[in-house]
């Protein structure tokens, strides 16, 4: 019988936001892929787990799938975690589970952190009817992507860097409308955790003239 893949959130900030059942599964699985094993050790650390780790990331997740699926159907339970938030959301785990479900291997996700949801509920904006976009291309397919999304009724929700946070602000202000309502969320769950609403130029302005930390989640309002 084959075993079975467990995708693990893990804190987006705060380490007491893990689950009991994770950190069970984690102790009970007989390897962990982790997206980077230093900042998963300091997690792993802290709730004394023992279990052994491997690298899977965006870099060799191509080639070592294959390998991972004989194991997963030799009998050995996994468990897949990023370095904060749910697998597959803007992190790798998609190519792994795909495979898994073509080979018969169940795979299993445990409900638990991911950055945009507070980010959205704690916004303001209609929480209804929305769209999650993660990271907009750097260069080649940015300015289509703006131009779309600049009509696109649905709420709206970015990943950003905080240093491309200011220059994307103000992209956003060209294409979107300078008075677009919008928030801006970073260091969740962590001590200086902040939300900031406001028109897209405002916000623009406001994190200019500041030194800017931490994760980014953006929430836009949709086109009227």
């Amino acid at each position: 019988m084959s075993g079975k893949l467990y995708l693990v959130p893990t804190p987006i900030g705060n380490l007491g936001d893990m689950t009991y059942r994770a950190v069970e599964v984690l102790n009970t699985v007989s390897k962990i892929l982790a997206e980077d094993t230093r900042t998963t050790r300091v997690l792993l650390n802290h709730y004394q787990i023992g279990t052994r780790l491997e690298s899977f990331h965006q870099h060799n997740e191509h080639k070592i799938v294959g390998h991972l699926i004989d194991q997963l159907k030799a009998g050995k339970n996994f468990a897949l975690i990023t370095d904060a938030g749910t697998p597959a959301i803007s992190d790798p785990a998609f190519l792994l589970v795909r495979d898994c479900i073509k080979e018969g291997i169940r795979v299993e996700c445990l409900p638990g952190a991911t950055a945009f949801v507070p980010a959205l509920v704690n916004s303001g904006i209609p929480t209804n009817r929305f769209v999650f976009e993660g990271f907009l291309p750097l260069k080649k397919g940015r300015q289509t992507m703006l131009k779309e999304l600049a009509v696109e009724p649905r709420t709206i929700i970015l990943y950003e860097s905080p240093m491309r946070l200011v220059k994307t602000l103000k992209e956003l202000a060209t294409y979107f409308g300078a008075d677009r309502l919008a928030s801006v969320s970073r260091e969740l769950t962590k001590m200086f955790e902040e939300n900031k609403q406001g028109s897209l130029q405002d916000l623009a302005v406001y994190f200019e003239s500041k030194s800017v930390k931490g994760e980014i989640v953006i929430v836009i309002a949709g086109a009227e």
